[in-house]
């Protein structure tokens, strides 16, 4: 249920969204779970204080306006003011694959990571074709989809991101030094540690970290910490610089190490080669002699369960996937 300080559990929107309980929180907003009682729909309607020092919804609306129609994206229901909030109504997802990485013991096989890959490349070009770079690429912000749509990766959470590129004049914004840090400190990429402007490099780069996550289970500085923030952020930022692609992805296949180095060659203004970096996982993935199926490891986990309570005749725990969770904010 949603904290003292938010709404409480009879909170209406619009006279039709009915929250039923809070399902996600951070720095730009809460997430909850309401009922559209018009039909008895769940959806997820993001809040955000109207007192906020530094509202974000709208922007983030507008963003997802402009992305509406794409595979992967969320569909916005409704956007306007309810007391004292700006209110997101949108689809409701499943669940996010840092929820799944932890249903599976935070590991997932080479091939889900590969199927997973595949996706995720093709919804941050998207995102990049309409002029825009999402700022905080981590496993909190890709979603399975619901229903029929389970096996659909959904990118979700721009509240950071900003466009990169005018859309009339194509013109790319300026290289700048000496901008804040804007991400999520394990999974940023080093050029927004180093305050540099970030681009469409660094998203790919932090999806790098992001794979190298799933498949190493951790990644090195992770454990890291200090007596601030800042000291935090830097030590972090330290060891990301003096760990080599090479060192980072010891013990995997080469086309990880492929990856970052592709990403890191690019220039400010450059696009990624997409088509390339997806056909890197795709070889890889029939080198291992692994079937594109859409058997992730969540699926085939719950699949055993099943089987295992049905043959000892219903009894014992079965498990069952995290359950859904939309659009979140660290």
């Amino acid at each position: 249920m949603a904290s003292n300080s938010g709404p409480k559990a009879d909170f209406v929107v619009r006279g039709r969204y009915k929250l039923v309980r809070e399902i996600g929180s951070g720095s730009f907003g809460d997430v909850y779970l309401a009922i559209d009682l018009t039909n008895q729909e769940k959806v997820a309607v993001k809040l955000e204080s109207q007192n906020a020092r530094q509202p974000r919804l709208v922007h983030e609306k507008k963003l997802y306006n402009s992305l509406q129609g794409g595979v992967g994206i969320p569909q916005i229901r409704w956007y306007g003011q309810e007391t004292d909030y700006n209110v997101l109504v949108m689809d409701l997802l499943g669940p996010s694959l840092e929820d799944l990485f932890n249903f599976c013991s935070r590991r997932f096989t080479m091939k889900t990571v590969l199927m997973l890959a595949d996706q995720m490349i093709s919804r941050i070009e998207y995102v990049h074709s309409q002029n825009m770079i999402h700022r905080d690429i981590k496993p909190d912000n890709f979603v399975m989809g619901p229903g029929q749509e389970c096996k659909e990766l959904f990118l979700i959470d721009f509240g950071l991101a900003k466009k990169y590129r005018d859309k009339k004049t194509g013109q790319h914004i300026p290289y700048r030094y000496g901008k804040s840090f804007t991400g999520t400190l394990t999974f940023a990429s080093i050029s927004a540690h180093l305050g540099m402007e970030q681009c469409r490099r660094d998203d790919m780069e932090s999806l790098g970290f992001v794979l190298m996550y799933f498949i190493r289970a951790s990644l090195p500085w992770q454990e890291l910490k200090a007596a601030t923030m800042k000291q935090t952020c830097e030590k972090i930022s330290e060891m990301k610089m003096s760990t080599s692609v090479d060192v980072l992805c010891d013990g995997f296949p080469v086309e990880f190490a492929m990856y970052f180095k592709h990403c890191r060659r690019l220039s400010f203004e450059e696009a990624p080669n997409y088509m390339y970096l997806r056909h890197l996982f795709r070889l890889l993935l029939r080198k291992m002699n692994y079937q594109h199926d859409y058997a992730f490891d969540w699926i085939v986990l719950k699949q055993k369960t099943e089987q295992q309570t049905a043959s000892s005749g219903g009894q014992g725990h079965q498990a069952q996937p995290p359950k859904a969770k939309s659009d979140t904010t660290e």
